[in-house]
Parts: structure tokens; C-alpha cells; sequence
């Protein structure tokens, strides 16, 4: 990695991706976020890779941007140009996004770029001290990594505007009543929470995980129609899975499956 501030681990069939920059409460800088859209790359095409887990080091999540090296990208007026194999983790472009399931957990600070993450995350687990904010519009600007988008989609229009248009400060426990975290817990065990709810996901089928989790993507961005349509061509290819075979099977015999992703 290229400065060291995004560490990624694999564990068993998982992903680890952490912010590394503590003594800066995990700005997130020029660097991180090519190394994080690399780790995504990854994570997508690697078989053997069946859930990813972001989190972060120290007492917060991210502070959000490092401004400075930020505001020539803003003032360009086009998003980050990502070498090849690399994926947006903000999921801006919707044709390209990671393949595989996303777990993120949060404690802290998570501000801006940490909020939109978690947005864009599939499932959250927080620690009761979180501190979410949209603070973008205090500095002039306004959420560019998909917060205008997916915020209202979670938590209904007024609640996102009550936020995004204020900039104020959410805390955890209001996250949670609002659906935007699935799980509290104290701090310092929201990463062992996080890992076992990604321990989980793999030993689902890899397969069915997959087609479920684009399922549910093409029902938000194309609508409910375009989702309902392709049901039955989408389902196809994994009755003739040997993952499809052993769960049956597995049924059969009473006992857990042993899915290979095949």
C-alpha cells in the first residue's frame, strides 16, 4: 500500500480493510482512497473472498476528508480516475461496483466520507458512541461520495434533509432507531461483532449471497419493476451450482452445508 494508512488482511474467506491513520482521527486522504478502491478490486474478483469488513483504528472511524488534498479534486469537477481493477467504494459508478458483501464497522467520530461509506456499506455495526455528520454544507460544499442519494432511500426524505442541509451531528442511538446501523454495541467490540457477522455471510452460499446482494442493487437504483423482471433468468445459472446441490443435499442429510462457490 502506498503510505501504509489502509491495511488489509485477509482472514479465512474474508477481507479486512482498516483506517490506519489514528493520530489523525483517519483522515481520509489522496492515497487511502486509491488503496481502499484497490482493496475493493480485490475484494470483488478473488474467489476465494467471500465478505469484506472496513473499520478503523483508534477511538474514531474518520474525521472525513483531508480537505486540502481534496478541494483540487472538487474544484476539477471530475471524480477520481481509478487504474484498472480498481472499484469506487463509495459505489459511485453503479455498473462497477464490489461484488461481494460489505460489513463496516464505526466508532466515534464519522463524519462526511466515514457517513458515505457506511451508506454505501451493506451491513453496519456501530459502537454506542458513534457520531455521525454531514458536515459539508458548514464548509461550503455539499456530500459528494453518494450521501444525497442513499440517505433519503434509508431513512426518508425529511430525516436526510433534517441532516444534510443543517450539517448537525447524529448520534449513534439515533442511527440505529433510524435504520442506518443494524447493531450497537460498547465501544472496542464493534470490529469482533462486525467479524462475526461477515463469518456468518460466508457460510452462506458465495453464489446465492451474490445474486441477492444485485438483486437488491438493481431494485434500488432501476426500480422494483426491473428487479422483479429478471428474477427467474438470475436464478438459473445457480439451480445448475454444485453449491445448489450441496444445499440440498445438506437438507436432505440434516447437517450444514458445505458451499465451495461453485
Amino acid at each position: 500500500m502506498s503510505d501504509g494508512k489502509i491495511t488489509v488482511e485477509t482472514r479465512g474467506n474474508i477481507l479486512l480493510m482498516g483506517f490506519n491513520r489514528p493520530e489523525k482521527r483517519n483522515a481520509f486522504t489522496l492515497d487511502m482512497y486509491y488503496d481502499l478502491a484497490r482493496a475493493y478490486g480485490e475484494l470483488s474478483r478473488n474467489k476465494n473472498l467471500r465478505c469484506g469488513l472496513l473499520y478503523a483504528v483508534g477511538d474514531h472511524f474518520s474525521s472525513g476528508l483531508d480537505l486540502p488534498q481534496w478541494s483540487p479534486v472538487f474544484e476539477s469537477g471530475k471524480w477520481m480516475e481509478l487504474e484498472e481493477g480498481m472499484i469506487d467504494p463509495f459505489g459511485i459508478d453503479e455498473d462497477n461496483r464490489c461484488k461481494k458483501p460489505v460489513v463496516m464497522a464505526c466508532q466515534g467520530i464519522c463524519y462526511t466520507i466515514g457517513f458515505e461509506l457506511l451508506l454505501a456499506a451493506d451491513v453496519r455495526i456501530a459502537a454506542n458512541d458513534l457520531r455521525l455528520a454531514q458536515l459539508e454544507v458548514k464548509r461550503a460544499i455539499f456530500p459528494t461520495g453518494g450521501g444525497t442519494v442513499r440517505m433519503f432511500q434509508e431513512i426518508g426524505w425529511g430525516n436526510a434533509m433534517r441532516y444534510i442541509l443543517t450539517g448537525d451531528e447524529m448520534s449513534g442511538a439515533e442511527a440505529y432507531r433510524l435504520g442506518l446501523v443494524q447493531e450497537l454495541v460498547e465501544p472496542g467490540q464493534q470490529f469482533d461483532r462486525a467479524l462475526e457477522m461477515a463469518e456468518r455471510i460466508c457460510r452462506a452460499a458465495p453464489l446465492g449471497v451474490q445474486a441477492a446482494l444485485a438483486s437488491a442493487r438493481r431494485a434500488r437504483v432501476h426500480g422494483d419493476k426491473a428487479a422483479l423482471a429478471s428474477l427467474s433468468e438470475e436464478i438459473k445459472p445457480l439451480m445448475k451450482s454444485k453449491d445448489s446441490q450441496e444445499g440440498l443435499k445438506a437438507f436432505l442429510e440434516r447437517r450444514e452445508p458445505n458451499f465451495t462457490g461453485e
